[in-house]
């Protein structure tokens, strides 16, 4: 039975928000639990919505964090299709859109991050799509599938991971595609351009046209739908639909007007939280895409806060977050994750090593066969790691890279050598 003596609420709908709700439980917690998503849908994860449900492997059921049958089990309360207005930090209670107002004890934001929008003529017609929410999802699934039986084309802007995982869903429905991007490369921001060429001849294998160094200029269409994609210099691509996937910012709008701290651009913005995950306010905290948090694992540059907008960050913050409220003594140090599936090249990416932290890349394996093992260094430390289609050895990576320690080159290149045996 739960007892009401103290309430913690959760804004957002998302695995960040799912997660520490299940955690809260699980640790015991017999208070109220009060979790609020502005979408009506449970809370899913967003990973299956660039791959397995929108390549049509996966049923819609398979998103979801937990059967609609946990929550009223476990007894958290859900407010679905709900948004939070405010935040009254003086009196702790949020505001909802219809009027509601929820005290709360301890309360965690877990709003995650929203598209970035192309400003650009054209963008009202309604063959122009984002990729964020299931029904974003829902709806591109059913154009990928027409645009495969009827020789379609689509336009997609921005050749950055889901750029180029619904290239490949589209590719797999039959459609004609076209990636347009401002850098020389695919994955310029995640990868930089050592091994962009590689994700370019990939997607050029399946068939997928590419136009660098230009962004689009208007979206031009007819009775309401698109015809083209026009870019800076000139060229104009043919195009049924078009796809914005140019980055998300981080929706902080609620924690700044409730007047948090919050992160500057070089750490991606979001809400500035500590190790344990908590705001400028001692009863706030932050989960997921929107916060931006210290990077302790050793090896990293000093000083150095993130925001990363990683499946494994929501899965692995939304529990930090959670004991952290609870009292518990809490250190978010988890190395940044992700994987990413396209065509039948598979990846897991650890560490943080954006353009301009490395000075050098050094690979192990077979680069042209795709069975290979990529690691950004710095002063010869490992900052970040990469394997693609070789499996089983993110631990060893991870381990690398919280040591801090110069490695030697040759044995780091060198497939004979085992990662284990590297030093430390």
């Amino acid at each position: 039975m739960v007892d009401a003596h103290r309430t913690f609420v959760i804004v957002g709908g998302g695995l960040a928000g799912a997660k520490a709700a299940e955690t809260l439980r699980a640790e015991g917690f017999t208070g109220r639990v009060i979790l609020i998503g502005d979408e009506r849908d449970h809370p899913y994860e967003r990973p299956p919505l660039s791959k397995g449900y929108l390549a049509g492997k996966d049923g819609r059921d398979s998103v979801f964090v937990q059967k609609p049958a946990w929550y009223a089990g476990t007894q958290v309360e859900l407010h679905l299709g709900q948004t939070v207005t405010a935040v009254d930090r003086d009196t702790h209670r949020v505001l909802l859109g219809d009027g509601t107002s929820l005290r709360y004890d301890k309360l965690l934001l877990a709003t995650g991050a929203e598209p970035r929008r192309l400003d650009i003529p054209g963008t009202e017609l309604a063959g122009v799509h984002h990729l964020r929410r299931l029904a974003h999802a829902d709806r591109l699934r059913q154009v990928l599938s027409a645009l495969g039986r009827d020789n379609g084309h689509l336009v997609i802007a921005g050749a950055g991971w889901i750029g180029l995982e619904v290239a490949a869903a589209a590719r797999g429905y039959g459609a004609e595609v076209t990636v347009v991007e401002a850098e020389s490369t695919p994955l310029h921001q995640a990868i930089g351009p050592e091994l962009g060429q590689l994700f370019t001849e990939l997607h050029q294998d399946r068939g997928v046209r590419f136009h660098f160094g230009a962004r689009l200029t208007e979206i031009t269409g007819q009775d309401g739908m698109v015809l083209a994609a026009r870019t800076d210099d000139g060229e104009e691509h043919p195009a049924h639909d078009v796809l914005a996937a140019i980055g998300a910012a981080p929706r902080t709008a609620l924690a700044e007007a409730a007047g948090l701290t919050l992160a500057g651009r070089s750490a991606g913005g979001g809400i500035a939280v500590d190790a344990s995950l908590r705001t400028s306010d001692p009863d706030i905290y932050a989960a997921g895409d929107v916060a931006a948090f210290p990077l302790t694992a050793h090896g990293a540059p000093g000083g150095l806060v993130v925001r990363v907008e990683h499946w494994a960050n929501a899965l692995n913050g939304g529990p930090a977050a959670a004991r952290a409220m609870l009292g518990q003594d809490v250190t978010y140090d988890r190395i940044p994750y992700f994987f990413s599936d396209q065509y039948d090249l598979g990846l897991e990416y650890s560490g943080w090593a954006p353009p301009g932290s490395y000075d050098q890349v050094v690979v192990r394996g077979d680069a042209g066969k795709r069975e290979f093992i990529a690691f950004w260094l710095k002063d010869r430390r490992v900052l970040a790691g990469m394997n693609v289609n070789v499996w089983d050895v993110t631990a060893d990576i991870q381990r690398l890279i919280r040591s801090g320690a110069p490695q030697d080159l040759d044995a780091l290149a060198d497939p004979n050598v085992p990662l284990a045996a590297l030093g430390t």
